[in-house]
């Protein structure tokens, strides 16, 4: 028998600026991005500096198109600022900091005011109700806490809404089960990779996913599938649900999915300006294109940022369970995220979404890049399914070796190995080793 799901918030429930019409919405996009350009262009030098070189003002921002005249800001931007140039307040304002990883060179620096911080919470909160969240309930965090923004930020958001958070944070995954078990949440947040480690781990104890209490899954901090979705559903009898958001624009709540249509995440416009733009020329691209998605923020005091790369690439859609705020298509890559592998792009969620459609192939796998010779190569090193024969594996790898094929046009290895051979998430999941 299927459980009790969660059900979409009623209208009186929204907060109003959800309940906006869009001539109402654009209309306080207006105010917001005039008065925080205002902010960058007197507070930060590197606003400064770039609105200068680009020969832009202000007051030359008159009407919601002009954004485009204002210059991107990029992470190097970021870096170059490191650690607190891009601060538009004084640090004696600056309530708390979190950064990136830097996994990839210096970390970029985010600071917020106590009004940031409040915003913040709403906005997590309000995502928290687009997906069936009410007070009272118990949600299970297990984003990571520290400097990366998922863990405090959700934290927030769930105390903001007046439901009950279990701050259990990310890793102990045999204590994550157990505090499922014995707490009987409602909800759990998570990165997609690193539910997967759970479920499995309660499978390992002898748990049935299906049978938990868990109704919801608000998932995000990394690219993932419907594939994977549908995968997870299906585990653990319950929906899960696509929450949006990166440090260098506020963190996790700068858009959710709602419930009721599970489309892709509503971005709440009353705090960022999205654009969609071509990564290579920076022209900005009609709604529906796809491209490289860009935003300003339009409400932060601390930490302003303008027309930030973000690198994720999506399109941007009519607003379905809030028609006043777009929604954007799900992110399944970025632009540093493109492996060319002998002159053909692809992405590794383009490889997620074929292994989870091939039978007797687990969702563990991870892709590495080599370069024996001239050529580079590619192999997917991947589990089978712990029910699969030797027979059944070697019919899926060979299916999965023809189907990148046909689909992606690139020509792949794949290595069979045995379940929990693999290094599983308990995070951010690294599915690319490139050992060229």
């Amino acid at each position: 028998m299927s459980k009790t799901r969660l059900h979409a918030p009623a209208r009186d429930e929204l907060d109003p600026e959800e309940r906006m019409s869009r001539d109402e919405l654009q209309a306080l996009q207006l105010r917001r991005l005039q008065k925080t350009v205002r902010l960058a262009y007197a507070n930060v030098p590197l606003y400064t500096r770039k609105f200068d070189a680009a020969g832009v003002h202000p007051d030359d921002i008159r009407t919601l198109d002009d954004v485009n005249l204002l210059p991107f800001t990029t992470k190097d931007d970021l870096r170059v600022s490191y650690p607190f140039g891009m601060f538009a307040v004084p640090m004696d304002q600056v309530a708390r900091i979190h950064t990136s990883s830097g996994t990839t060179g210096l970390p970029t620096v985010v600071g917020y005011t106590k009004n940031d911080l409040a915003m913040w919470a709403g906005l997590v909160a309000r995502s928290l109700r687009a997906s069936g969240v009410r007070p009272g309930m118990r949600v299970h965090n297990a984003y990571g806490y520290g400097l990366f923004t998922g863990g405090l930020g959700a934290h927030a958001g769930i105390e903001a809404l007046g439901a009950t958070v279990i701050p259990m944070s990310g890793g102990q995954t045999n204590k994550q089960v157990k505090m499922i078990q014995d707490f009987e949440p409602d909800v759990i947040m998570s990165t997609p990779s690193y539910l997967l480690t759970i479920t499995d781990a309660m499978v390992a104890a002898g748990m049935d996913p299906r049978r938990s209490s868990l109704k919801a899954g608000i998932l995000g901090a990394e690219p993932w599938t419907n594939q994977m979705r549908l995968e997870l559903e299906d585990r653990l009898d319950f929906d899960a649900l696509d929450i949006y958001g990166l440090s260098e624009v506020m963190g996790p709540g700068v858009g959710n999915e709602c419930i009721e249509t599970k489309d892709g995440p509503h971005l709440w416009e009353d705090n960022f300006l999205p654009e969609v733009i071509d990564g290579d020329t920076g022209l900005v691209l009609p709604d529906g294109t796809p491209g490289e998605l860009v935003f300003t923020s339009l409400t932060k005091e601390a930490f302003p940022v303008i027309r930030y790369r973000t690198r994720d690439l999506t399109r941007l859609l009519p607003g379905s369970a809030r028609p006043g705020m777009r929604r954007m298509e799900k992110i399944t890559g970025r632009n540093d995220d493109m492996i060319i592998l002998r002159g053909v792009n692809l992405f590794p969620t383009q490889i997620e979404e074929i292994v989870l459609g091939i039978p007797n192939l687990s969702p563990h796998f991870v892709i590495e890049l080599t370069r024996p010779n001239r050529m580079d190569e590619l192999t997917v090193k991947i589990e089978r399914h712990e029910h699969a024969s030797d027979r059944a594996s070697d019919i899926a790898s060979a299916l999965l070796i023809h189907r990148v094929k046909d689909l992606i046009g690139s020509s792949v290895s794949v290595l069979i190995v045995e379940p929990g051979t693999l290094e599983r998430s308990t995070g951010k999941h690294k599915r690319v080793y490139d050992l060229r």
